[in-house]
């Protein structure tokens, strides 16, 4: 029988992620912006280039946060959205550039916008890098429709000392393209950060990951300390259906 160890439950767990505060950004007249159409002009662009996606807050479904991937060296970061989802999401002529601040997440390992969303609409995230300007894919928002699932429901198994192994419950609906999963420090202090097509990733075992964007090796853990395990579930359109934060004790 396998040994599953229950995790010790985050009581603020949301707090990284959700922060409904006086720096939240208030609603933008999209018609006063410029297009992506238009900025693209004759640059040299690369689509589905920049690793983003979106999550309504735990707090309210009001607010969207929009996380995304900085590669090193990377500039001119840009914030782009459409006014409503009933338009084809790669007819760049109808996303306008709003002038966001994003926040650093895991110490700048993932970036953070933060806003209100009356409405769904559809969003990309851009930024220059290698003398090309790099595009996400469209990301659908859906606060209305499937607001994100926040929760610490995760199992952990730690039969193998200091390689903890993480499970949790699929989408019920089956809207899941691919898992996204952070170990930190409990201060967020990165760790690992990987993509896993399957509901399970165990720390420090690469062998079902599609995609590690983690600089180094991940260092060893050391037993009785506590982690944070971050987990989230990223449909087709890019949006979190679930996700999940935890701490766990190595053992």
């Amino acid at each position: 029988m396998e040994k599953l160890t229950k995790v010790i439950v985050l009581t603020f767990f949301i707090t990284l992620f959700s922060c409904q505060s006086d720096d939240v950004e208030t609603a933008i007249n999209l018609e006063n912006t410029a297009r992506l159409s238009t900025i693209i002009g004759n640059q040299s662009i690369e689509t589905g280039a920049v690793i983003a996606c979106a999550a309504s807050d735990a707090n309210g479904a009001e607010v969207v946060h929009v996380f995304y991937y900085l590669e090193e060296g990377a500039t001119n970061v840009q914030f782009f959205e459409t006014n409503t989802t009933e338009v084809d999401s790669n007819d760049y002529s109808k996303y306008r550039k709003l002038d966001l601040h994003s926040t650093p997440l895991f110490n700048g390992f993932i970036y953070q916008f933060t806003r209100p969303f009356a409405h769904e609409q559809w969003i990309i995230v851009s930024y220059e890098l290698d003398g090309e300007l790099k595009l996400s894919n469209p990301i659908r928002t859906k606060n209305t429709s499937k607001p994100t699932l926040w929760t610490d429901q995760v199992l952990v198994n730690q039969e193998v000392s200091k390689m903890p192994k993480f499970s949790w419950e699929a989408d019920a609906t089956g809207d899941t393209a691919i898992y996204f999963q952070i170990v930190s420090t409990v201060d967020n202090g990165l760790l690992s950060g990987t993509y896993t097509l399957e509901n399970q990733f165990q720390y420090y075992n690469t062998s079902n990951v599609v995609l590690n964007i983690s600089e180094e090796n991940p260092v060893e853990l050391t037993i009785g300390n506590s982690y944070k395990f971050t987990m989230m579930d990223v449909s087709e359109d890019n949006w979190v259906n679930t996700a999940i934060q935890s701490i766990f004790i190595a053992q």
